[in-house]
């Protein structure tokens, strides 16, 4: 038994150190040992345009287009609403936090945002100024849905 261990062993050691095959490394470690720990890559910049992108399905959170690094929000403070909040919109031109955030869990409206709201990168993140990893080809719901025109000859 403990041959057949270190036979498997080994063989994982040799696969983890194989090289990239058809443009692909071996695995999240790249072609780093087992043994070694690979440099991290830095850190991407966050797109910082302010220029409100696209949404691929209906319900989808807008994405935040412009830096939040060092933004404070937690139970204290909620940086996001210097901008966002409702009294903040026409002295900041930035987009008011939709009427669903005023909601509570009951769906009555309250004068606040809703606790359940309040955080807002649960669920709206920044875009991040990267290549793809992979190929996509998403196509939105409506899009995908609409029915194909003809064509003439």
């Amino acid at each position: 038994m403990n041959k057949l261990a270190a036979l498997l062993l080994c063989l994982a050691a040799f696969s983890a150190s194989a090289q990239i095959v058809d443009g692909h490394p071996p695995g999240l470690r790249g072609t780093t040992p087992l043994d070694k720990e690979a440099a991290p890559p830095l850190m991407p910049k966050m797109v910082n345009d302010d220029l409100r992108k696209g949404r691929g399905f209906a319900m989808q959170p807008p994405v935040i287009p412009h830096q939040i690094e060092n933004y404070q929000v937690d139970r204290s403070f909620n940086k996001c609403m210097t901008c966002h909040g409702r009294d903040r919109t026409p002295e900041s031109q930035a987009p008011m936090v939709s009427v669903t955030h005023f909601m509570d869990r009951d769906g009555n409206f309250r004068s606040e945002i809703s606790p359940q709201r309040y955080f807002c990168t649960q669920c709206h993140v920044p875009q991040m100024d990267v290549k793809a990893p992979v190929g996509n080809s998403f196509v939105d719901a409506e899009k995908a849905t609409a029915p194909k025109k003809a064509t003439r000859k």
